[in-house]
């Protein structure tokens, strides 16, 4: 099958008629011009060395050199061969707290988007490596299982509210859980969770299931967002969080427990204040960490013919520079042009 892999360049041969129109007009110009000194046959006669017939070979070769040059830049492919790729990294796995407490702004602009912009952000340095999204608050849901899809993984976090999980509350224990399950069961592969929460209203078994993660291969990395003074919940409306009495709810962040979860996980507690620090050590703790084979796949290419064309052009190139538009008297005994 034959194909251009990038066509707009085969627009470039519009200008092969735009400009043989102009240099025909220049050339009738130039003919007119000669008229009113005299006859052209007796002109001709008295500049022997001038040689029309080399000036119009020569502007061809140029008009062939911009078409071949419109070919090479449109890339022409031909048939397809087959080729294997195997894909070494790590599995990553990040469950993001969405209850009500993180849309808290004791982190600028709230800890749910500076939560999301640490995500994203570490998505955007992943290359060859696998990523989970899992969504909690009283329960947890997996939004997006294991994949190599990283514009899929931004799109489900840019996504992320409080209304993604209907039951409030933080069920971290569940979201381990559900986060564990997605890694995949080869062996050699560097496996993380990214937990990131406030921690607030923590139900029990979070320890436990953190423990259970690390038998599992898993090493849990706690992004502990919020500050300790807290603060209160501004709503999507603007309005603030009330409890049944009327009085403005505010939240604190949990620190203890991120750093047992982080201790049972086998992992690292991160603090996520206004700074980009905790963003730093996130990056380079991830790099750290062991990358095997983890996929491997066929494809097929197709193969690049700009390489016969280039040589095409290249001698076009030559032909049209070595031709004089005068007569070389070296050799006038070959009459190629007149």
């Amino acid at each position: 099958m034959f194909r251009f892999a990038s066509p707009i360049f085969l627009y470039l041969l519009i200008l092969i008629p735009v400009l043989t129109v102009v240099y025909v007009l220049i050339q009738y110009g130039m003919k007119q011009k000669m008229k009113k000194f005299g006859d052209i046959e007796l002109i001709r006669y008295l500049m022997p060395d001038v040689s029309p017939m080399r000036r119009h070979v020569k502007f061809a070769l140029m008009m062939l050199a911009l078409g071949l040059i419109s070919v090479v830049l449109a890339r022409p492919q031909y048939g397809t061969r087959n080729e294997e790729v195997k894909r070494s990294g790590i599995e990553i796995a990040i469950a993001v707290d969405v209850s009500n407490s993180m849309l808290c702004q004791d982190v600028s602009p709230s800890r749910l988007e500076k939560s999301k912009m640490i995500v994203s952000k570490l998505v955007e340095m992943f290359d060859e490596d696998k990523v989970g999204l899992v969504a909690f608050a009283g329960s947890a849901i997996t939004l997006l299982p294991m994949t190599s899809d990283y514009v899929s993984a931004k799109m489900f976090l840019d996504q992320l509210n409080p209304e993604t999980i209907s039951i409030q509350g933080t069920n971290v224990a569940e979201a381990i859980t559900r986060a564990t399950a997605g890694f995949s069961k080869k062996k050699n592969v560097g496996r993380a969770l990214i937990l990131i929460t406030d921690a607030e209203d923590n139900e029990e078994g979070a320890i436990e299931a953190a423990k259970q993660a690390k038998k599992a291969g898993v090493q849990i990395f706690v992004l502990s967002v919020g500050t300790v003074q807290g603060g209160p919940i501004q709503m999507y409306d603007g309005t603030f969080k009330k409890d049944l009495s009327g009085n403005v709810v505010t939240t604190k962040l949990n620190e203890q427990i991120g750093k047992d979860i982080a201790q049972a996980g086998g992992g690292m507690y991160i603090h996520v204040d206004q700074t980009n620090m905790a963003q730093a050590i996130l990056e380079q703790e991830i790099g750290k960490m062991q990358k095997e084979d983890i996929s491997a796949s066929m494809y097929s290419a197709y193969d690049e013919q700009f390489v016969a064309v280039a040589l095409l052009l290249f001698i076009v190139l030559v032909a049209e520079l070595c031709i004089m538009e005068r007569k070389n008297h070296l050799f006038k005994k070959f009459k190629l042009f007149n």
